[in-house]
Order: structure tokens, then sequence, then C-alpha cells
């Protein structure tokens, strides 16, 4: 899925639905305005640095995709508004895929992240990825505990104790 115009729609867990679509350069100013209502915590958490805000550099990746080994989608309401951030990035060799979800502080506890994360592993999969891992700080309960709920299996991160690399095989 790489049209930015075209729609998939999910249900989530709690009833809500979401629409998903990839996010484009025009979609910058979005974007920034919605990582201003995600929580400093999940703020951190999400680029592995503390900031108030997110800046031109950390949102670049995020509307510049390659629409094939990387893919970043925006997870919109009824409105149009975007309350969920989820990004794919593939290695080259299409075998690991590493997923980043980011959820908007009101519509936390609703199935959206569950959504975006089965969603985002579909994604891999179509594309024909054997492994999709998730890079948590430990502190990260909440993504750490909604992985494991999904089949991700947890591994140190080499390197840095304070990481954790959740993984799930998909073929």
């Amino acid at each position: 899925m790489s049209d930015p115009d075209t729609l998939v729609t999910l249900p989530t867990r709690s009833g809500k639905t979401i629409a998903v679509r990839p996010a484009t350069e025009r979609d910058e100013p979005a974007l920034a305005a919605f990582f201003d209502q995600v929580s400093d915590e999940d703020r951190r958490f999400r680029f592995l640095v503390a900031g108030e805000h997110v800046s031109h550099e950390q949102l670049e990746p995020l509307i510049h995709a390659d629409h094939f080994r990387t893919e970043s989608f925006l997870g919109l309401d009824a409105a149009g508004a975007v309350i969920a951030s989820g990004l794919l990035a593939c290695d080259n060799a299409l075998d690991t895929a590493e997923v980043a979800i980011s959820v908007r502080n009101d519509c936390k506890g609703q199935g959206v992240g569950w959504a975006m994360l089965d969603f985002l592993g579909q994604e891999a999969a179509r594309r024909g990825v054997r492994r999709v891992i998730a890079i948590e700080s430990r502190d990260n309960h909440a993504a750490i505990e909604l992985e494991r709920e999904k089949g991700f299996t947890p591994e140190p991160f080499e390197g840095d104790p304070t990481l954790v690399v959740l993984s799930k095989t998909y073929r």
C-alpha cells in the first residue's frame, strides 16, 4: 500500500474504526501537531530522545519513505485527524522489519495501537518479510505488554541494557 489516497479501514478491539494511509510530505504539519498531542514519555519512547516537540529532521523519514522498504502510515479518526503514526522499516534483504507506533494520548486504551501493530505486521508479511521487531525502552511497559500479547518475544538488545527487542516471525 503506497498510494496516499488509498484508505484502509481497520476495526479496533474497542469497536472504533480507524482509516490508515501512507504519509506524504504534505502531512508534515499534521504529524508535528500529532506528536504535540503524544505524551512527553511516549515521544521519548518513539524517538529514543527527550524533547518537547518533534523536529523536522525527526519527521523527515516519516514523510519521505521509499514506499517499499520503508513506509510511514497515519491512523485517522472519522474526521480525518491523525490519531496514530506507524513506521515500517525493512532491511535491504527484506528479511527483518522494524516497527514503531505512536498513539495520540486521548485515543490510548481504545485498541488503536493493537490495530496499527496488526496492520504493520500484515504489511511486512505482504512485502515478504520473515521477522518483525520492535525496539523498546525497558521502561515502555505498555508497548512491551501489547507486543507480547500479540505474540512478540523479548530478547536483549546487544550493547544497550536500557533497550529490549521484541520479535515475531511471520513465515
